[in-house]
């Protein structure tokens, strides 16, 4: 089973159900796909003993076959190539500029050429670490700097879930196509949202999002206080919500210091196993 923890807006826990609901099972798999700004290993503090670097397609011109016509920077629709013909000679000349980090890798420049001037290179856009801490195994992808190609670490840091054990990810805020590349394939999303008007809002869209995914779903209260505005939501569409966590200043400090829940407060762990059960029966 792969369960998704999202949320429409940053900051609203997800980390924090991540976290203690798998630190709370035997035997799991946590899956860090924040990739732009991964932060399940501060409160893991994992052993880390793989590294993989994660690589895009990107073009090479063979300048001795190029004519220069322009058919690439044609097709290219991130504008990452763009041809200057200079002159008109027998042979042709002039430059092909490239712009790296607006390449997705498509390859639709090298497919394309009439010349087969263009050649498959590689370029790093981010890592993917694989390490353990106790009962949990751990996967993270981190996504280098200045690159934005997140799908594609994302990608690569799921590639590695062992499918025979349960795995939690941890996805990025938001709806963008990162979120979707990490929910893809999901069996399951926990919604972690907060009982304010733009909790409800972002709660809207992500849900939105995991219908258009048909991915089953539940809600995760964060910083429970009055809850009407979310609880009104999930009983006209039909969405359990299947955890409270109540707006306390000591689980704020616990976070703050980088503390798990259920290290500092033991009885949560009763509650995050309880969350599985739920989850385990919705999929009955």
């Amino acid at each position: 089973m792969i369960i998704a923890v999202a949320s429409g807006k940053g900051g609203t826990g997800k980390t924090t159900i991540a976290v203690n609901l798998a630190l709370s099972l035997e035997n799991v798999q946590l899956v860090d796909c924040d990739v732009e700004e991964p932060n399940v290993h501060i409160f893991l503090n994992p052993e880390i003993f793989e590294i993989h670097s994660v690589k895009t397609v990107i073009p090479q011109i063979d300048k001795e076959k190029c004519t220069y016509c322009r058919k690439c920077s044609e097709i290219c629709v991130y504008n990452a190539l763009s041809v200057i013909k200079l002159g008109n000679y027998e042979k042709p000349h002039g430059e092909v500029v490239f712009f790296s980090h607006l390449c997705h890798g498509c390859e639709g420049c090298i497919l394309l050429c009439p010349e087969k001037a263009i050649n498959r290179g590689e370029r790093e856009v981010g890592i993917v670490k694989i390490g353990k801490k106790e009962n949990v195994r751990f996967i993270e992808g981190r996504l280098n700097i200045s690159e934005i190609l997140a799908p594609t670490v994302i990608e690569m840091a799921k590639s590695f879930i062992n499918k025979n054990i349960p795995a939690i990810i941890d996805a990025p805020p938001g709806t963008s196509c990162s979120v979707v590349a990490s929910l893809k394939d999901a069996n399951f999303c926990i919604l972690v949202t907060e009982p304010t008007p733009f909790g409800l809002h972002d709660l809207e869209i992500a849900y939105e999002v995991t219908k258009v995914l048909k991915i089953p779903s539940g809600v995760v209260i964060n910083k429970s206080e009055d809850d009407t505005l979310i609880e009104n939501f999930c009983q006209k569409n039909n969405i359990p919500i299947l955890m409270k966590i109540p707006f306390d200043k000591k689980i704020a400090e616990v976070y703050s210091k980088g503390w798990a829940l259920i290290e500092a407060f033991p009885e949560y762990k009763e509650k995050f196993l309880e969350l599985f059960k739920k989850i385990k029966e919705l999929q009955k």
